[in-house]
Formats: structure tokens, sequence, C-alpha cells
């Protein structure tokens, strides 16, 4: 420790005084950003400031400065977005309290949400490299009209680096990058070249990162209460080659036994550049990784010993397939046009295997297809902007499964995670986005409105296992979403919006027709329930921001939801029975059903500055709460877990019950020290606690990976440096998380990572 310190002040003290005359840096490396320029909001590029919707942009220079291993651990290193984790291999972003299906991913313009995005917790984000990013934007607050389904709580456009082509009197444009980068918490060892081949019409761009993370190593600063909180004392494991399952002590139980996992990420990108109006764009991302380890649930307790040998996600893939053209500058109506064609092929799957169990190696497979297309058009006449657009996503899932003997190699037919038939979902949408300036451009006014079709069907073609009541699901949902704000600039310096912004989300084939056993504390079962409807959010929004003597900049906002329709899991029936065997226990039979009522508000605050040309400074907090309204005759069930991993009954709440995905009190403090040479940032991160009686008990607050009174509050110190040691070339380090606190996220099953020190090179050309 000691050593790290001098180490930060040789390096940072004399160049502090070397370049103490330096003139001002490079605006990427300040704090406070001016006329930040967006293009997901409105489709097209335009200036944040006239967009009603609070939107935060994370630039490639952030992303490179903050060194993070994987694209969630990005987002959470803002302050201002929260991170769920279940295993080492996840991140689940959660914006204003909605997560997974209930928020919106997007690469390059192209949906990521598909039919089997669940309710509950996914690490899908991750597929996406964070080091061949340009940039993110995370848009708050329902983003329904340019982007339908799912943007309930928001919106994450990811927006992968573009192709540069040669200028004028240049026959050949070469640039790129390389890094390698090692952590010492978890053994990391990550390697990431891109390289750009430009002419000038036609141009390339290549994009490679291997990433090999080790098991993670939790803190070993605990909160007094508990001092064994999330300790991995001891993991199931075939020892000497025995091939039969024991139950082991780990020798370090600040050690998350498989935990660790490989991923590889490639993406190429072609461009030709037709005229000065007009451009084409291929498009290829691929994304593969090993067997990713379920953490938490390799956790999991049955009588008395660890219930799971194995449980992890098989290699999880994402292919990207797209083509874009845009032309620019058009004369007649249309000014500006993109057209997107896509087509992704995912696969992932789930492998678990019962403690001693050797006749039941269970694999449950999922492959889908999904072709879209996205035709977003500009036009701009006088001080009005108008963007008319339509787009298109068709679903096809195929679900499998078997059941493996690994003592005969005998093969079984197994059940489905989702129906064995024939699954499709499709999304037809047409939209409108208007933004008119008046009053001398000191009221903007913003308007859209969509109108979105579903059509979701399902069919159960080998129905021996459960004899469901219904073996033919279809759906066709339609909604009108729209949104109205006005931002007010009275000055340079002072910004205040006021929006309104409803969203929709039509159930796709995870809500209506999965099953599976759910991880709770108590045994259940999901079953389809194919009377499930639509949800809707109606959201008010108020921001204001002052900029102080071009330096000091203060931000502010605070909304209100209104969640109609929202989905839950709620005792069913299943042919006149609550509960059924499954997997060798007797669980009760749940579906999701839709819970009348639902209301989330929130604020959000930041205070960033440029206090010299040398010292930023910036503080973010952020706070929701979320309540279900429940029916006043009905009771929901609040549970404690007592020491031995069990759960009692304690208490009920008859008029509100907590809604789920809500995390505590969060944010971030950084100052930071820059030069011509030096980077060095000191920061902390921080969560507040939250008591179990907050949880949501029949949610996805996952309870049993908790304390027996919630999660505890947390704060890392956290330091990080940089020398760029000649144009081309750059030393980072960082150590994180100084005090080696012991943490968890709330309603994360995997702890945190403990002390680390990572130092990478970085090589430009």
């Amino acid at each position: 420790m000691k050593i790290l310190f001098k180490l930060l002040l040789f390096i940072i003290v004399p160049h502090s005084f070397l370049f103490a005359q330096d003139k001002k840096q490079d605006s990427a490396d300040r704090f406070v950003q001016l006329n930040e320029v967006v293009v997901s909001a409105n489709k097209f590029t335009e200036k944040k400031k006239n967009i009603v919707q609070k939107i935060d942009l994370i630039s490639s220079k952030y992303i490179a400065k903050v060194n993070a291993q994987n694209t969630g651990d990005l987002l959470s290193s803002t302050g201002n977005v929260f991170v769920q984790k279940s295993q080492q291999g996840g991140s689940s972003p959660v914006i204003r309290g909605f997560e997974a299906s209930r928020i919106l991913l997007v690469v390059d313009g192209v949906r990521m949400n598909n039919a089997i995005y669940r309710a509950g917790h996914l690490q899908n984000v991750i597929t996406i490299d964070q080091n061949m990013l340009q940039g993110v934007e995370v848009m708050y607050g329902p983003s329904s009209t340019m982007y339908g389904s799912d943007a309930l709580g928001g919106a994450i456009h990811m927006i992968t680096k573009p192709v540069t082509l040669a200028g004028p009197g240049e026959n050949l444009l070469i640039k790129g990058n390389v890094f390698g980068r090692y952590s010492t918490v978890n053994n990391e060892k990550t390697g990431h070249f891109d390289l750009n081949l430009g002419y000038g019409k036609l141009g390339f761009l290549t994009s490679f990162t291997y990433s090999d993370f080790d098991d993670m190593k939790m803190g070993d600063n605990y909160p007094d209460k508990y001092p064994n909180f999330g300790r991995r004392s001891t993991y199931v494991t075939q020892p000497n080659g025995s091939f039969i399952d024991s139950v082991v002590k780990n020798p370090d139980d600040r050690v998350q036994k498989f935990s660790g996992y490989q991923q590889w990420d490639f993406m190429q990108k072609i461009r030709y550049k037709q005229s000065e109006k007009i451009n084409h764009l291929v498009n290829l991302q691929f994304s593969n990784s090993s067997n990713v380890p379920r953490y938490d649930r390799l956790q999991d307790v049955r009588s008395g010993t660890l219930r799971y040998a194995e449980w992890f996600y098989g290699p999880q893939k994402r292919n990207l397939y797209a083509y874009t053209l845009e032309a620019l500058k058009l004369n007649g109506f249309i000014q500006e046009l993109r057209f997107t064609a896509s087509y992704q092929d995912i696969e992932e799957s789930r492998q678990t295997r019962d403690y001693r169990r050797y006749d039941r190696f269970d694999s449950r497979r999922e492959k889908i297809k999904v072709a879209g297309f996205v035709l977003d058009t500009r036009k701009v006449f006088g001080n009005n902007e108008l963007t008319l657009g339509a787009d298109a996503q068709l679903n096809k899932l195929k679900s499998v499964a078997d059941r493996t003997n690994l003592q005969t190699g005998a093969l079984s037919n197994l059940d489905t995670r989702y129906p064995n038939g024939d699954n499709t979902m499709n999304s037809f949408g047409l939209f409108a986005q208007h933004l008119y300036k008046f009053k001398n451009s000191k009221w903007i006014l913003n308007d859209g409105l969509r109108f979105q079709a579903n059509n979701l069907h399902s069919t159960i073609a080998d129905n021996s296992f459960f004899n469901l009541p219904v073996t033919d699901i279809k759906q066709s949902p339609a909604a009108l979403t729209g949104n109205l704000g006005l931002v007010y600039l009275p000055s340079e310096a002072t910004r205040l919006s006021f929006g309104l912004a409803s969203g929709f989300r039509a159930p796709n084939i995870d809500d209506v027709a999965r099953i599976f056993e759910s991880s709770t504390a108590l045994q259940r079962v999901v079953v389809p329930n194919p009377d499930v409807k639509p949800e809707y959010t109606y959201t008010g929004d108020i921001n204001f921001s002052y900029l102080l003597a071009q330096k000091i900049k203060f931000e502010a906002g605070a909304f209100y939801t209104i969640f109609r329709n929202a989905m839950g899991l709620a005792p069913f029936s299943l042919n006149g029975q609550d509960s059924i065997l499954y997997n060798g226990a007797n669980c009760q039979v749940v579906a999701n059903q839709n819970i009348n009522k639902a209301f989330l508000y929130g604020f959000n605050a930041a205070i960033s500055a440029d206090l010299n040309d040398h010292f930023s400074f910036l503080t973010t907090i952020n706070y929701s709460y979320g309540r279900f309204k429940t029916d006043p005759e009905k009771t929901t069930a609040i549970y404690q877990q007592q020491a031995d991993g069990t759960y009692k009954l304690v208490g009920a709440n008859v008029s509100e019950k907590p809604l789920d995905h809500i995390p505590p009190i969060f944010g971030k403090t950084s100052i930071q020290y820059r030069n011509k040479i030096i980077m060095a940032e000191a920061f902390a991160l921080y969560n507040g606690g939250k008591k179990l009686d907050q949880y949501n008990a029949d949610g996805e607050d996952n309870p049993q990976y908790a304390t027996a009174d919630g999660i505890p509050g947390w704060v890392t110190l956290n330091l990080r440096a940089s020398v760029q040691v000649n144009p081309q070339f750059q030393i980072q380090a960082g150590l994180e998380n100084i005090l080696d606190r012991n943490y968890r996220y709330f309603a994360s099953g995997f702890s945190a990572p403990g002390r680390n020190f990572l130092v990478s090179v970085r090589a430009g050309f």
C-alpha cells in the first residue's frame, strides 16, 4: 500500500510542476462537457441540450481510461447505472428500477432484445466488447417512441468504432490500437487489437479481444456483524479422478470457486463510399465464450448439503450480420436517410447436475434467429426537425432439452425451458419524432408518436411432461405510445426540461410460455400463462442544469412513473394443483400474471467541475423507490433468512409490497488530475444498504444471497493512473477496492472483487 502511494506521488508530483504552465487539455479529459452531440434519442445527430429525455454519454476516451473488464463494469463505473451480477460472467443493468427485458439494449441501431429476454437478470450486455466501442448513450425513461417495445425504464445504445477513409491527398490510411491488461483479483489476462485500413472510397476495420478470467477473489474486510458474509467455505468436486462427487473444504474461502470463464469478441466492418452523399456499411460481429458457471446457484443448499455438482451456462454465442445504407444531403422531402437490415444468430444453454446424481445431467438449449430492419429518415425545415421511420423484428426460437446418464451414456427426453414446437414473435412499428425551436431557440418542443403491432405464436409439440391445458398460444397486442416535452434555455448557462412519455412492452415467449425452476428461497416452478397482457408505463420527468463560469455544472432531475399491468410471479393452478413434483422436489406452481398497479419515483443529482486546467471533480447520487399496489384482500409474504440458511415467514403487507429490481441509493465521487503526460484519478463508488423487508419476496431480489438483515451498504476507494510515454504508447495502472471491502451489489449472488491491482499497456499507430 505505502509503496503504491509513494509511486503515484513520485509520478504525479514532478509532472504537475513540469506541466504547470500547460494550456487547456483535450475536452474529452474534462468532466464538464459542452455542446455534446447524441445520435440515439432522435436517430440522427442532435445537440444533447435540445433533447428533453435525460441522456448520459460515455465516450471512447472514458472507456479507455476506465479500462473495465466488461461492458457491465463500464456502465457501473459511471455511478449512474446500477448493475446486478449472478456470476462473474454476468452483468444486468438497471435503469430507474427497471431491468432485463424492461430496458432495451441496442448496438449500432439494432435491437438486441429478443423473444427470450427474461424479466429476471440478464448477462447479454457483456457480449458487446467495450473495447470496440466508440461510445455509449444511456437514455433514461421510456424510449418506446423511437425504439418500440421493452424500453420502459430506458435504453442503452452501444455504438462501435467507425471505419475511417483516407483523406484528400492520401492513398491509404492505416491506424490501429493494441493493448494488454492483467488484473490480480481474478488473474485476468486480456488482449485486444483493432486495425483500420482506409482508401479513398473503401475502408476496413477489424477488431478482436480475448479475455481469460480466473476465479474471482472477494474482499477480506467484512462488515462487523457478518464476518462470514459470502464466504465460499466448501464446494463440490471429484477429487483424485474418482468420478465421485465430494464436498470439500475451500483452502481459501475468499476465492469464489468455479466463477472463471473465457470470452472472445470479433468485429469486421467494411465501408464503401459511393459518393459524397451515399455510404454503404457491412457490420459483422461475433461473440463467444467458454462455459460460464452460474455461481449463485452453485451455492444453493438442499437437505443440508450443496445441491448442485454442476450448473453452468454453455457457450454464449452472439452473431450479428448487418448492412446499412446511409444517404445524406438529399434533395426533396427527405434530406437524410438511414436503412439497416440485420440478422442475428444467438445460442445459449443451461447445463445442470445435482450432487451425486450421475444419471441426470440435464441440458436445455435455445437457438434464436432474429431478422430485422430499421428505416430512419429526417427532414429539417425552418425551425422544425422531423424524423419518420419504420422498423420490424422477426424472432424464431427452437428450444430443445435432453438428459444424459453419465454412467451409461444413455440419452432421454427432458422438458424444455420453452415450448418444444414452433415459436415465433414478430413486431412492426411506425414512428414520428418532431423537434421545434421557437422564441429565438430558447424554447424547444419535443413530441413523438409510435404505433406498434406484435404477434406471438408458440406451440407445445410434446405435452407429456406436464399435461398443460394449453398447447397453442397466440397473442397479437398493439399499442400507441408517445412523448411530449419542453426544453427551456433562458441563457447559455441554464437549462430546464419537462417531459411526459409512455412506454410499452409486449409479452415475449419468456413471459408467456417458459417452464423453469425459480431460484428463490422457496421451491417454485414457473409454468406458462397465455393470458398475460402487455405492460405500460407513464412517466413524468423534470431536469435542471446550471453551468457556472463555464467550469462548474450542477445537474438534478426527478421522475415519477405509473406502471400498469406489471407482470410478476404469483401463485397459479396447473390442472387443479397448486404444487407439482419437479426436478425431484415438490414445488409450488407460479406463473407470470399482471399485477394491477405499481409506481416508481426517484431523483438523480450530479456536480462536475473543472477546477483549473489540471484538476476536475465529479460527484453523483441516484435514488429510486417502487411499490406494487396489492389487493387489500390478499396478503404478501415477507420472509427472513435464518442462521441455517432457511427462510421463516415473519410478516405480511396487505396494501403494498416492494417492487423488485429497485436498487438502494448509489453514486460516485471522483477527483482527477491531468496534463499532457499524466492522468490520475482517485474515486469512491458507494451503495446504500437495503433491509430484507424491503425486498420483493416473490420476485427477483434474491434474498437468499443477502444477510439475515438484507444487503449491507458499502463504499470502495480506488485509484487509477496513466502515463502517456509518447503519442503512440501509454501505460495504465490501477488499485481498486483499496480497503479490500467485502460486499455484494443488491440482488446479486456473487461477491464483488476484493483489492485488485491492474496494469495495462496500450499502443496506437
